[in-house]
């Protein structure tokens, strides 16, 4: 990395950990959700907006690699954030060009619960993405690492988060869909507060799933109808959704046991879905299995899902006060009796 290179301790290491830009198209399969706004763009006017000079970074360690290229942890004029730098070595002037369009519709979105785009270097030479650095590191990581710190309060609220982001992209104009919704491209920051990351930068990455060099394809959180390339819009995101959840109150990862063929067999063509735990809250377990309809139209929108889950926050709060009042009641009457 030069001679700005250095290394430093962070216990971020992990964030970013499955990297990915095959995702921000249209509402429509085809086309990148981008192509309305890219003509109220001048992208070299705009690019000075966003434009960040590889100079100004300092390059820390690796936090995150990936089918695309590889994630750092960086300073930028003192403030840790994250670079995500694109592994190819040049750039035509059209990829350039597009990931400018694509980058300056990415500065303009702005949701708590969406990861913070900060800028972009764009040159022949280096195209990298920078972005605000969450300490906890992807939601994947947690659940696989830390799971006996997420309390049922706490995975709630995480889900509530997660729909909150979706629905955000969802209700932009044109809707930007994800296409790569999954727990690793969910990061967590110091307060579990879940933000929604790697949702742009569709054309830059030529592979899809079932061809990449390193077979780091994510089949396991995809919607059958994108399984089976064919047409897909908001509705294939809910499906993805849906995975998550089931990874939230499992904290197993979905379809171990089997490569990305077999589950596109299993799901795609056979219609099969992840087992639901029968000690599952039943209303949890309705949301994931509306979210897994083989009809995508009858699958609900992030709007109806973020209805149900401030249902469940509010059951939750209602039964945590109720257990405490009956606790300090209990409590009350073996004083009386000593």
């Amino acid at each position: 990395m030069g001679e700005s290179n250095r290394t430093f301790n962070n216990e971020a290491s992990g964030s970013w950990s499955s990297f990915n830009v095959n995702s921000l198209s249209s509402a429509s399969s085809g086309g990148s959700t981008s192509s309305c706004a890219i003509h109220r763009v001048d992208s070299e006017t705009d690019c000075l907006d966003y434009e960040i000079l590889w100079e100004d970074l300092i390059i820390g360690e690796q936090i995150g690699q990936g089918s695309c290229g590889t994630v750092y942890r960086a300073l930028w004029y003192g403030s840790d954030v994250a670079v995500k730098v694109f592994s190819k070595q040049e750039y035509s002037d059209d990829v350039i060009l597009f990931f400018k369009q694509e980058v300056s519709l990415m500065k303009r979105l702005r949701h708590p619960s969406i990861l913070l785009f900060m800028g972009a270097v764009t040159s022949p030479q280096r195209l990298c993405i920078v972005t605000e650095l969450l300490p906890r590191g992807s939601l994947f990581r947690l659940l696989q690492r830390n799971a006996a710190r997420l309390d049922w309060r706490r995975r709630i609220n995480m889900a509530l988060d997660v729909a909150l982001g979706m629905n955000y992209l969802h209700h932009c104009n044109p809707p930007i869909i994800h296409r790569d919704l999954k727990s690793s491209n969910l990061l967590v920051d110091k307060n579990w507060t879940v933000k929604v990351a790697d949702f742009g930068l569709s054309r830059l990455k030529h592979e899809t799933f079932l061809t990449t060099n390193n077979g780091k394809g994510t089949p396991q959180w995809m919607a059958p109808e994108v399984l089976r390339n064919e047409p897909s819009d908001e509705k294939s995101d809910v499906y993805s959704f849906g995975v998550i959840l089931w990874e939230l109150v499992t904290e197993k990862i979905p379809w171990e046991n089997l490569n990305s063929m077999q589950v596109i067999g299993a799901v795609g063509f056979m219609d099969h879905r992840l087992e639901i735990p029968n000690d599952l809250d039943p209303q949890w377990a309705s949301i994931i299995e509306s979210c897994w309809h083989s009809e995508p139209e009858r699958r609900p929108t992030f709007q109806e899902l973020l209805e149900r889950f401030k249902d469940l926050q509010r059951q939750h709060v209602h039964l945590q006060r109720s257990a405490a009042a009956d606790k300090k009641q209990a409590l009350a009457k073996l004083s009386v009796q000593d």
